[in-house]
């Protein structure tokens, strides 16, 4: 009977795709073909940060009809081509009033100085600056501006970086709950949410210095931007909070107006008749920047939890995912392409499982063997089997503020049994084989042998990963290990420590993989960019007959998924389902 009420549900949502999403998808597609949309002559890019910014554009085609919003590789290769746009006169940026990822905004500021350089203005406008998560790095990027505005009631609450942690220790201990973990080492703090409740000394340790690494160095930026000294800025910033007019009287803003006032000053610098144009609109109009010539270099994407197997591109939605099958098939295939003469590898992951990682590191491998050099650019997150990934590559290129590191491993389980109890729930248990069979049964805590047999587990797979660090950067075993214990870093702290050789985003990984590649600088290279996105007809045509993805087509459809909050929840929830399904290499995601 269940199967045949999910048959009908197949039938049912295929009928709706038939009759109503196939007509949308060849009706967009007839008018963006039909229509080709010019750029005015003056025109101002308005860039609006206020719903949060991906690494990597999604590779799902069917992106678009969740709202899917802009990502950071998107913005930077369309400012790139901005800046040689003549019809492109300026650019306005409206700013989020709480704090954005820190590595997601130096490469913005990055990529702004450059538009800057092209002899084009900038005007960033803020609605406040909320004292919310990283805003330091959100006021970092309106500093780079060429003039940064405020509304006149908003208020100027940058003061610092402030991170909360939850920790459930008491409360397990309260419901009978048991958590039971093995960690390598101290500094994997994940686990510690689960078994305490309080910081530990390394765990303190740890976020106060990666969090004071953020905080110095969007500082430093801003200071630099605003033309002052850090330790001047820094006795200002902390003296707050301020009103609009007070922020502007220290000279941490330039102007205090309206929104509509900025968008007035902006569209006067770009001359008569100027027109405000959607960032995201151009950037679609333009595309991906493919470059000329003979010589081509790959981009490989990959952004999201490391998992095993395919992605599936037939979905609506389904978060961002780093599929091992999918990831390496794509180095495979920049190996093949006898144009690719070097890889660029976009990683931005908090990491997940350590085969998945490996098969993708093996990639990277072949990849190294052919004789195609691996630059790896790392976003946001490039940790626990993000690193590993990236352990091997010829080249690291990070950001001051990207999390990395974290080489580590972590893995158990939860003892509910008792807890269940206590709501006259029972939970019973039977085991046919080897005492091992039921070592992750949540009935009953690891015994004696199950934990040893455990335990071995996650020595092994620590001494794997400090075998790849160490023969990847050229370390020694002894050293990584120093620097390991599942220590989360930052880009700046990384550096000297050898685990990243240059700061910077994609556009200083592209230049080094030309470097590497021995193409010379005068002459003109392509991008290839790995996976190839399938168009709409290809992942319907895979669709069908599927019944759990047509089911899930009907829900993604109403756009829920686009709303930043529910993101930010579902990145929360996919990580402890990794977590509970061996996830062991997997850091912790501060959200900012």
């Amino acid at each position: 009977m269940k199967q045949f009420f999910l048959t009908v549900l197949g039938v049912f949502t295929g009928l709706i795709l038939f009759l109503v999403v196939i007509p949308v998808v060849l009706l967009t597609v007839v008018v963006a073909s039909s229509s080709k949309p010019t750029t005015p002559a003056n025109t101002v890019l308005e860039l609006d940060l206020r719903e949060g910014i991906s690494d990597q554009p999604s590779s799902n085609p069917f992106a678009a009809f969740g709202g899917s919003g802009l990502a950071l590789t998107q913005v930077v290769d369309g400012l790139h081509q901005a800046q040689g746009d003549n019809s492109v006169k300026a650019l306005l940026i409206r700013l989020p009033e709480s704090g954005m990822t820190p590595a997601t905004a130096d490469e913005l500021r990055q990529a702004i100085h450059r538009f800057r350089n092209s002899g084009k203005p900038v005007i960033a406008h803020s609605q406040g600056f909320a004292p919310v998560g990283a805003v330091m790095s959100t006021y970092m990027v309106g500093a780079s501006a060429s003039e940064l505005w405020m509304q006149n009631t908003a208020g100027f609450q940058a003061t610092g970086f402030s991170a909360d942690s939850l920790f459930l220790g008491r409360a397990f201990e309260k419901y009978g709950v048991k958590p039971d973990f093995e960690q390598r080492y101290e500094y994997k703090n994940a686990v510690n949410e689960y078994t305490q409740s309080d910081y530990t000394g390394p765990h303190r340790e740890a976020m106060t210095a990666w969090m004071t690494s953020i905080y110095d160095s969007a500082l430093a930026n801003a200071a630099r931007d605003r033309k002052t000294t850090a330790p001047a800025l820094k006795t200002i910033i902390e003296a707050g909070p301020y009103s609009a007019p007070q922020a502007l009287a220290n000279r941490l803003i330039d102007k205090v107006g309206q929104v509509e006032e900025a968008e007035a000053a902006i569209k006067t610098r770009a001359g008569k008749g100027a027109e405000i144009v959607e960032f995201g609109k151009y950037a679609d109009q333009k595309g991906e920047r493919t470059g000329s010539g003979k010589n081509a270099i790959a981009i490989v994407g990959g952004e999201g939890a490391i998992v095993t197997g395919r992605g599936g591109g037939g979905s609506f939605g389904g978060g961002s995912s780093i599929h091992s099958d999918d990831t390496a098939e794509s180095i495979y295939d920049a190996i093949e392409d006898k144009s690719v003469k070097a890889i660029v590898f976009r990683v931005s992951s908090p990491g997940g499982s350590p085969e998945a990682s490996e098969q993708i590191l093996a990639a990277v491998r072949a990849a190294r063997a052919a004789g195609k050099p691996v630059v790896v650019s790392m976003g946001a997150y490039a940790a626990s089997g993000g690193y590993w990934v990236s352990s091997e590559a010829d080249w690291i290129v990070a950001q001051p503020s990207t999390l990395t590191g974290s080489i580590g491993v972590f893995g158990g389980k939860f003892v509910l049994a008792d807890a269940l109890g206590r709501f006259g729930v029972d939970m019973r248990e039977l085991t046919v084989g080897g005492q091992y069979a039921d070592a992750f049964s949540p009935t009953q805590a690891f015994t004696p042998e199950q934990r040893a047999a455990f335990a071995g587990s996650m020595d092994r797979i620590y001494d794997d990963f400090i075998a790849r660090v160490a023969t990847g950067r050229k370390l020694s075993p002894d050293r990584v290990r120093e620097i390991a214990k599942g220590r989360v870093w930052t880009g700046a702290q990384a550096l000297p420590l050898g685990l990243v050789d240059q700061l910077g985003g994609v556009t200083e990984a592209v230049n080094k993989a030309r470097e590497l590649a021995k193409i010379p600088s005068n002459e003109p290279v392509r991008f290839k960019h790995f996976p190839k996105q399938q168009s709409p007809f290809e992942a319907l045509s895979e669709m069908f007959g599927v019944q759990t993805e047509a089911a899930k087509a009907l829900v993604m459809l109403g756009g829920v998924m686009a709303d930043p909050q529910a993101q930010a929840v579902m990145r929360r929830v996919e990580s402890d389902r990794m977590r509970g399904e061996g996830a062991v290499v997997l850091a912790d995601q501060p959200i900012f």
